[in-house]
């Protein structure tokens, strides 16, 4: 619990002053650049002083100068701020629309241009969600995703959801699968309490939708290349 209040306390005492110069910046400005860096560096110290150490092979295999949609598995809520911080360039994300109604927080996911979604199932709202996201990369922002849709209980792959790929598919914008684990033992699902620990993320080679016929034969090849760099439990 001690790490929890660690981590809670520098991400919120440093958060709030910052907020308080960078929202208005950034709306006299029209640009979220500042807002995003100082957010990534506060959650870089948060984590730092919480004793959480991220491991990170293959930041050299991401390619350079395009928008990329990074797929990773998911097992914990500490995976979106171990994860964010390492990608190269600015990235938005596809977030539960929920999050977005969070006093301040919300505020900064809009300013962030992060993309909300919809679990209702509902077709037109996943439309929507993945049109708004592909306007998202055309102004030259990665989009990040966690493929499953929501967290592993117990570290296991889930099944993938579809719009992820529908968007990549659609876009042909290369496909970055990530592989996350170590976060599955340091907060699990369903509890507030963070433990110190190391975090481990591989980003692998990039797979590119149109060497693929189908949305599921690339589904498929991006499953084998996230499992690939976890332990083999966690597999699925």
């Amino acid at each position: 619990m001690i790490t929890s209040l660690i981590l809670l306390i520098t991400i919120a005492g440093m958060g709030a002053p910052a907020a308080l110069v960078l929202f208005p910046w950034t709306l006299i400005t029209g640009r979220a650049d500042a807002l995003y860096n100082v957010a990534l560096w506060i959650v870089r110290t948060g984590l730092r002083m919480a004793q959480i150490q991220v491991v990170v092979e293959g930041q050299e295999r991401v390619p350079r100068g395009t928008a990329c949609i990074f797929m990773s598995n998911h097992v914990s809520n500490l995976d979106p701020p171990v994860l964010i911080p390492n990608l190269p360039g600015r990235t938005s994300a596809f977030l539960k629309r929920s999050l977005m109604r969070i006093p301040v927080l919300g505020y900064g996911f809009r300013l962030g241009q992060f993309v909300p979604v919809d679990r209702d199932g509902n077709v037109e709202n996943a439309k929507e969600s993945v049109a708004e996201a592909r306007r998202v990369m055309e102004s030259g922002l990665h989009i990040t995703t966690f493929v499953e849709g929501t967290r592993s209980r117990d570290g296991r792959m889930l099944p993938f959801k579809k719009g992820p790929f529908y968007l990549a598919m659609e876009s042909g914008a290369p496909c970055v699968p990530v592989s996350i684990y170590g976060t599955e033992t340091m907060m699990r699902k369903g509890s507030l309490k963070v433990y110190p620990g190391t975090v481990h993320i591989i980003f692998h080679e990039p797979i590119h939708p149109a060497d693929f016929a189908t949305r599921e034969e690339l589904m498929a090849a991006v499953r084998v290349s996230i499992a690939s760099g976890l332990p083999e439990w966690m597999r699925g």
